[in-house]
């Protein structure tokens, strides 16, 4: 990114006639949404005095609650605009879930799809517990443009309309929220210059331009989809196709009628397009990037040959505004089963002293570069653990450097379990689950699993005399937290295993459940 050119408001390089968003049509009565950039600019410039109108200020946290869409794309482009701070949250979240988030950031203004406030959905009756002013946000066809349709003023009830802004580069634009290995989640805060930078990184990495549309399919409540799926393309003078969420049955429909030439997603929905048709004739596809969790070379392969198309493997993290290591474009080499080389970051491995270790030797990936966050947000203790003392983040995964320079990630350091990108606190789970009635311990870790690399498992101890089954748990838990963060299996023990010192560890008690089921099945 030029110098000067550090905010998002800035970022964007479009021309004024060219194409920005496509949002396609499941409806016959609804029209596919074409938007320019000049249109896409003058919609956020609408949107931003709407916010400014209602008290919008720097450092307003603004959480938008909504799925993929055009309204999306400008609520939040239209808060980093006025110095506030979007903070996306996934729409399936329960009531307990939004209460935390928009309790943790101060939300001044949770912004919901259209009928959400009439039909008190769980986000808002979060937001009305706080306090935070609810609007529907939602594109107005009639008016040909995004409405923000407030319901509730909340505490920004009297505040005076605020002057129109322009963003700095050390704002924060962005927080969002990374599971920990404590249960409570850690606030990530990502100013205009870690996001530009990272805009500038992928735009690089990939050659992207002007002439390149992307099929946007993750999910812009994730660092993965917001940087790569939309904010990078938007650098380049790029466009984006965003249907509202995945379909395997709609993808290469879509892909083709608005002729897309490249994706980015999760290995878990690279296995689903694998398992559908393949189109006949195939599109041009001038690359597919991989990335959030690991991708096996048997994938990598498939990939490559169905679609004859570079599968370029990635490895990115919220704290470093998404991309930090990618697999080249050819003619350079993509080696599968590396996640490739740093690109636009400078990567080391440390031993545990801090130290940097010589190629080829394992130790933890630590990372330095314009892209990463200076910091958790209020957390002194997660921030000294974080960053060593020459001022590397220590990402928490285990690896080495090979021969080539490209980056092998060989374990998990953190005990995050890593379920098709979405990285899930098992604290979390295991406080959730024991204040379940029946329950005295509980225990949760990842298991393998071939669809999202890693699912949830759980080791329960219940109370003498009670009694409780799989199906029951897991219902109760669903009930709690959002779906993916219900266990794929139940493994009710009487002892949970423990190591000499009376210590719990995960590993352990993931080996022995798994032994003891091994064990059932003789």
């Amino acid at each position: 990114m030029a110098a000067g050119r550090s905010t998002l408001q800035s970022a964007i390089q479009g021309a004024g006639s060219s194409v920005a968003v496509i949002v396609p049509s499941r409806s016959a009565d609804i029209p596919v949404l074409t938007v320019t950039y000049q249109e896409l600019v003058a919609e956020v410039l609408s949107f931003q005095k709407k916010l400014a109108a209602i008290g919008i200020a720097h450092g307003s946290p603004v959480s938008i609650a909504t799925p993929n869409s055009y309204e999306f794309i400008v609520s939040f482009l239209a808060a980093s605009w006025q110095r506030g701070i979007a903070a996306p949250l996934n729409p399936a979240y329960k009531q307990d879930e939004f209460e935390f988030y928009i309790e943790d950031v101060k939300s001044a203004i949770v912004l919901v799809p259209k009928g959400a406030y009439q039909s008190g959905s769980p986000a808002v009756k979060a937001a009305q517990k706080f306090n935070a002013a609810i609007a529907e946000c939602y594109w107005d066809a009639a008016k040909k443009e995004v409405a923000l349709d407030v319901k509730e003023l909340g505490q920004l009830k009297g505040k005076a309309a605020q002057p129109l802004l322009k963003p700095d580069p050390e704002d924060v634009a962005l927080v969002l929220h990374t599971s920990g290995t404590t249960s409570r989640p850690k606030v990530v805060p990502l100013s205009h210059r870690n996001l530009t930078r990272t805009m500038s990184n992928i735009k690089n990495t990939y050659r992207l331009t002007d002439k390149d549309r992307t099929m946007l399919v993750m999910p812009l409540f994730h660092v993965h989809g917001l940087l790569c799926g939309l904010l990078a393309p938007l650098a380049t003078g790029g466009s984006m196709v965003v249907p509202i969420k995945f379909s395997a049955t709609e993808f290469w429909q879509d892909f083709i009628k608005y002729q897309a030439n490249w994706y980015t997603a999760v290995p878990t929905i690279h296995q689903i397009l694998l398992k559908n048709p393949t189109p006949n004739p195939l599109p041009k596809i001038r690359f597919i990037r991989s990335c959030s969790s690991p991708l096996s070379p048997t994938v990598f392969y498939a990939l490559e040959k169905t679609y004859n198309a570079p599968v370029l493997e990635a490895y990115a993290m919220t704290e470093a505004a998404h991309q930090m290591t990618s697999n080249p474009l050819p003619p350079a080499k993509r080696k599968p089963g590396t996640v490739g080389i740093g690109q636009g970051v400078e990567v080391v491995i440390k031993d545990d002293a801090g130290k940097t270790v010589p190629r080829g030797t394992e130790g933890e990936i630590s990372i330095k570069g314009e892209n990463v966050t200076k910091g958790y947000l209020n957390n002194a203790e997660a921030n000294a653990g974080a960053f060593t003392a020459d001022g590397y983040f220590r990402t928490g995964d285990q690896g080495k450097i090979d021969e080539d320079g490209y980056i092998v990630i060989t374990g998990r350091i953190k005990e995050l379990i890593n379920k098709g990108g979405e990285k899930i606190s098992p604290i979390e789970l295991d406080n959730v689950i024991t204040r379940h009635p029946a329950v005295s311990e509980a225990v949760s870790f990842a298991i393998p699993d071939e669809m999202y690399g890693q699912e949830i498992g759980l080791a329960v101890v219940l109370k003498p005399g009670q009694k409780l089954g799989q199906h029951e748990l897991k219902k109760w838990v669903a009930d709690k937290l959002a779906k993916f963060k219900v266990p794929k299996k139940v493994y009710f023990t009487d002892v949970m295993p423990k190591t000499a010192t009376g210590k719990i560890q995960r590993r352990i008690v993931a080996e022995e459940m798994q032994k003891k089921e091994a064990r059932s099945k003789l």
